[in-house]
């Protein structure tokens, strides 16, 4: 959650490059930070305490390290409540949780990486996005918009990259439909064709009734 003028909380979602590397950006070096609570899971917590300049930096004090589980809260204070979501993902180095913020009115899942949607769907023993957006009680859902279709692979092997495309997630959700949370696509790539706000495929999203997650944008819940 952002103050007005620094970061008092950071979660991590996994330990992939652009979202552990910049955690370096709160150092000496840079920020100079204090005392930011950073919320990792247990594998990730080994992961900070086995990198030595993410090490130093809790040693340092730059860190207030705090591990949760998952399905278990790793804030809950003001009317806002967070949630750890265990999701498959490619786990080298970690593991991969998605997170839920929970305010006084709405819900927003925040779920930039995973592999496929057969394997988050049946961990969590449901059998289509809907049933399980419905279970967690969700009203906003930002989803892995990664790519937009395996073309943009270049003739690479998706098991390498594994992240389902956005045509799947439309073809698997269909049109909005009453009741439907909004959902957001999001952690596009940058040989993702949603970048055009013009496009083709920006207006196939938008006539379906879903959208595309912009730089800065804020939700109210």
């Amino acid at each position: 959650m952002w103050g007005q003028t620094e970061v008092h909380h950071l979660l991590l979602t996994h330990a992939h490059f652009g979202h552990i590397d910049g955690l370096g950006l709160f150092g000496r070096e840079t920020l100079a930070s204090r005392g930011i609570n950073l919320h990792v899971s247990d594998a990730m917590h080994q992961l900070v305490n086995q990198t030595p300049q993410w090490n130093l930096m809790v040693q340092q004090g730059v860190f207030d390290v705090s591990t949760f589980v998952h399905g278990g809260q790793l804030f809950n204070a003001e009317n806002l409540v967070i949630e750890a979501v265990q999701i498959p993902h490619r786990d080298e180095l970690s593991d991969m949780h998605a997170f839920i913020v929970r305010g006084p009115n709405k819900s927003l899942l925040f779920l930039p990486d995973h592999d496929t949607w057969e394997e988050t769907l049946a961990v969590h023993s449901v059998s289509s996005i809907r049933e399980w957006l419905s279970s967690l009680q969700i009203d906003i859902a930002l989803l892995d918009g990664t790519f937009w279709s395996e073309d943009e692979l270049g003739g690479r092997d998706q098991s390498k990259v594994p992240h389902p495309p956005v045509l799947q997630t439309l073809n698997m959700l269909g049109n909005r439909e009453d009741g439907d949370p909004d959902v957001y696509f999001t952690h596009l790539n940058h040989t993702n064709p949603l970048y055009d706000a013009e496009g083709e495929q920006m207006k196939q999203v938008l006539s379906l009734g879903w959208k595309v997650a912009q730089q800065g944008q804020r939700f109210t819940l």
